[in-house]
């Protein structure tokens, strides 16, 4: 029988790329995300190519939503909780409680309900795979970043808990951790549309990372024997040595 991967916010970015890195593997893939043209047309190019792979329209933070869909899948080898997001950069002192929760929902509660709903049939499957992305603002604070920074560090914080809960159950829980990555929407969600704003994030950068860099990432770690965890990876551009510490050129 072929191995079913569920991969969250798979319309774009990391989640999208992903999704295409576990379908080449020989996964049937199920494309989890909000926007349903999205996933639809990403399920029919990966069909064109010859692998598997079916859209799900869901809002991660809908539990209800979550548990229907849990119920609809005969399977679930490989859980890739990869919805997130960050929103603005105020201050602590400044920052918008509603901005803080959506974050906190969408970055730690959304990963709770999917690995809830999936984690018996994660066990059932007798090899099962739990992988979070969070993020290096998971590990190391930054101004600005209070509300993402202390969402990714539940999510990492949950993982970890995981882990050790799990452990002598037949189901890994791995943590991949990017740095810099240069999609088409983070940056553009985050300082809330402004465009030119996104960009000057990158200027200078030599080569920050592209989602493909990190699905490259999470598809090596998922496809690691069994009885390998990869506990936590911290994938950075070599031009990022920190989250202080980037190097940009000067045109």
């Amino acid at each position: 029988m072929t191995a079913t991967a569920v991969v969250t916010g798979a319309s774009s970015g990391i989640g999208a790329a992903t999704a295409r890195g576990l379908a080449a593997e020989g996964y049937d893939v199920v494309l989890v995300a909000r926007r349903a043209d999205r996933i639809e047309a990403l399920a029919e190019e990966i069909a064109k190519s010859g692998h598997s792979a079916r859209a799900q329209v869901l809002d991660v933070t809908d539990r209800a939503a979550v548990d229907a869909f849990a119920e609809t899948l005969d399977a679930c080898d490989v859980l890739v909780n990869n919805a997130g997001g960050a929103i603005g950069t105020e201050t602590v002192a400044t920052g918008d409680p509603a901005d803080w929760r959506k974050m906190y929902e969408v970055n730690v509660l959304g990963v709770l309900n999917m690995t809830q709903a999936l984690l018996p049939k994660l066990i059932a499957s007798g090899d099962g795979t739990v992988l979070v992305v969070s993020s290096v603002a998971g590990h190391v604070v930054y101004e600005g970043g209070g509300g993402y920074v202390a969402a990714k560090h539940g999510a990492h914080t949950l993982a970890a808990t995981l882990r050790l809960e799990l452990c002598g159950e037949p189901v890994r829980v791995l943590e991949v951790a990017p740095g810099m990555v240069k999609t088409e929407e983070f940056a553009l969600n985050r300082l809330r549309g402004d465009a030119d704003r996104a960009e000057a994030v990158y200027d200078g950068v030599p080569d920050p990372l592209s989602a493909e860099d990190v699905a490259d990432t999470i598809v090596w770690a998922v496809t690691r024997p069994p009885h390998v965890n990869i506990d936590l990876l911290v994938v950075r551009p070599r031009a990022q040595a920190a989250q202080h510490k980037i190097h940009r050129v000067k045109e």
